[in-house]
């Protein structure tokens, strides 16, 4: 016999009021019909990328400026004496 078993999960969440310039909820609401997103689910996920975003694990480059070679040129580092 096969059966199916339901468990909804609730997730509390809070209400509360953006503000935004009209050409900023403009872009919002193309991006929602655009993607079949609601503009909240949107926001939220925006919200977690830019400030909830994970630490990098493992390691990490970390230089400035502008690359010296292409990705192609990786071994050309041993070329140079």
């Amino acid at each position: 016999m096969t059966y199916v078993i339901f468990r909804p999960k609730v997730t509390y969440m809070e209400k509360t009021q953006v503000y935004l310039r009209k050409e900023e909820l403009a872009a919002l609401r193309e991006a929602s019909a655009r993607s079949g997103r609601s503009v909240a689910d949107l926001v939220r996920d925006a919200i977690r990328k830019a400030v909830l975003k994970p630490l990098a694990a493992g390691p990490v480059a970390i230089w400035d400026g502008e690359p010296k070679r292409r990705s192609v040129d990786h071994d050309s580092v041993h070329d140079e004496t």
